[in-house]
C-alpha cells in the first residue's frame, strides 16, 4: 500500500503543463502492448499529448498476488478479468485495502481492478456477494497517468489506503469547526502528489469528507 508520506495536497509542475492526459489525447485511442510475466503484467504504448507522441507505462499485478484476499472475492477480480495497476511510485504491492469500511469492527475489501481499458474502484463488504461489490469509481485507465521523471514518460497515478479516525481527525485539524472524528475506518482516494479525497460510509450511503 502507498505510504501516507506521499499523501501532500500539492501541484506538480509537470501536471500544470499536462493536467488531463486523456483529454489532450484528442480522442485517439492509445496504442497498447501487454507483457506478461508470472508475477505482473506490464502495459505499455503512446498517447498523442499536444502533437507529439508519449510513451506510458503501466505495471500490474495479478489477482494472485495478494494471499490475504478472501477467496470468494478473489474468485469475482478473477472472473472479472482483473488486474491490478500499481503507481509508479510503488514499491510493494499496492491498491488493494483491507479495513472496516462498513462500520467499526467489520471486514472489508477495497481494490483497484483494471480490466478493458477502464479501472474501477470496487468495495467488497462482509456479508455482501463478493460478485455484487460497490463501484465507487471508473475512469479510463489513460486518464490516471501522468509525468513522472526527466524523460516526461506517464505513468499510472492512482491510489487507495485505508484512513483510520485518528488519520482523518488529524486532517482535520486546521478547521475552525472540527468535527468528530468517525468510528470506523474511512477510504483514502489519491492522486500521487496532488490530492486525496476520504471516502465516508455512513447511514448506508458514501460521502466524501471534509477536511482542510
Amino acid at each position: 500500500m502507498m505510504a501516507a508520506s506521499r499523501r501532500r495536497v500539492i501541484f506538480v509542475a509537470a501536471l500544470v503543463m499536462c493536467p488531463a492526459i486523456g483529454s489532450l489525447a484528442g480522442g485517439q485511442e492509445p496504442t497498447t502492448t501487454q507483457q506478461a510475466g508470472p508475477q505482473q503484467l506490464i502495459d505499455t504504448g503512446h498517447l498523442s499529448v499536444e502533437g507529439r507522441e508519449v510513451r506510458y507505462r503501466i505495471r500490474n499485478l495479478p489477482v494472485s498476488s495478494f494471499p490475504d484476499l478472501p477467496a470468494p472475492i478473489a474468485d469475482a477480480l478473477v472472473e472479472r478479468g482483473c488486474v491490478i495497476p500499481q503507481t509508479y511510485e510503488a514499491r510493494r504491492p499496492e491498491n488493494v485495502v483491507h479495513a472496516s469500511l462498513q462500520r467499526q469492527g467489520s471486514s472489508d475489501w477495497a481494490v483497484l481492478c483494471s480490466a478493458k481499458g477502464q479501472v474501477s474502484l470496487l468495495v467488497f463488504f462482509a456479508g455482501s456477494p463478493a460478485a455484487q461489490p460497490e463501484v465507487l469509481a471508473t475512469a479510463a485507465k489513460t486518464d490516471r497517468l501522468q509525468p513522472h521523471d526527466p524523460s516526461g514518460e506517464l505513468g499510472f497515478n492512482w491510489g487507495i489506503d485505508p484512513a483510520s479516525p485518528r488519520r482523518i481527525h488529524d486532517a482535520q485539524a486546521g478547521m475552525s469547526h472540527r468535527p468528530v472524528p468517525p468510528d470506523h475506518d474511512c477510504l483514502a482516494d489519491s492522486t500521487v502528489d496532488q490530492k486525496t479525497i476520504y471516502h465516508l460510509y455512513r447511514n448506508g450511503m458514501w460521502e466524501k469528507v471534509e477536511v482542510e
